[in-house]
């Protein structure tokens, strides 16, 4: 007995220039290129956009979202829908333009573990005329400085070594001679551990209720 259903297969079918729209809006902009009338064309083209709306409306959040909607209908055309578009058509030669390289700011960083924002605020620091408001500043900046020194590098550190950094990171114009008020280390890395202590203690906790319900099951 032979099979007369007609089975169509996404291999055979013409390839969709957007799949994200679905064969749908393909076929029926295919359809709109071989309509004759062009007033008839601009209408269905219409038609087209506002289903392709229905079906994007995230875009709408966007300003120029009608204007993508049109850049959209023309290539999924492959760029053969004649109509009047509220907007400049599209070419596929500017589409296909690599878009120009960004030049990316390069700065010497003379310590990485502190980072760029890091060094802005001892600039910032340094320009400010000697004041109760820079003194605390510069204090904000240190302990910055110990915590991120702590983060990235090691367990322990002299805290004379954050006054060394501050004065070379300022070229001179920030001596920091008391750095007592600095957080002790330990406090800082207890801070650092708790969260590590809490997840482990969070795991024994549900290992320990996972064995106790296994040895409910067995008894």
């Amino acid at each position: 007995m032979e099979n007369t259903l007609d089975l169509e297969y996404n291999t055979s079918r013409p390839k969709m220039q957007i799949p994200e729209y679905g064969r749908n809006v393909q076929k029926m902009v295919d359809f709109a290129i071989t309509i004759e009338d062009r007033t008839v064309r601009n209408k269905v083209a219409l038609a087209i956009i506002n289903v392709m709306g229905e079906l994007n409306k995230h875009l709408r959040d966007k300003e120029d979202y009608k204007h993508k909607l049109w850049t959209h209908l023309f290539i999924i055309s492959d760029f053969q829908l004649d109509v009047d578009s509220p907007y400049p058509l599209p070419t596929r030669e500017k589409l296909a333009e690599k878009p120009a390289k960004v030049a990316y700011p390069v700065k010497d960083i003379q310590f990485g573990h502190y980072g760029k924002t890091v060094e802005d605020m001892i600039a910032i620091a340094a320009d400010k005329e000697p004041s109760e408001e820079r003194e605390a500043l510069i204090k904000v900046i240190a302990e910055t400085m110990k915590r991120f020194h702590l983060a990235y590098n090691t367990d322990s550190i002299d805290d004379e070594i954050i006054s060394q950094h501050l004065k070379r990171i300022s070229k001179g114009k920030i001596i920091l001679t008391d750095v007592s008020f600095l957080t002790p280390t330990k406090e800082i890395l207890k801070d650092y551990d708790s969260p590590k202590k809490n997840n482990t203690q969070h795991k024994n906790r549900k290992n320990k209720n996972n064995n106790n319900r296994n040895n409910r099951k067995r008894y």
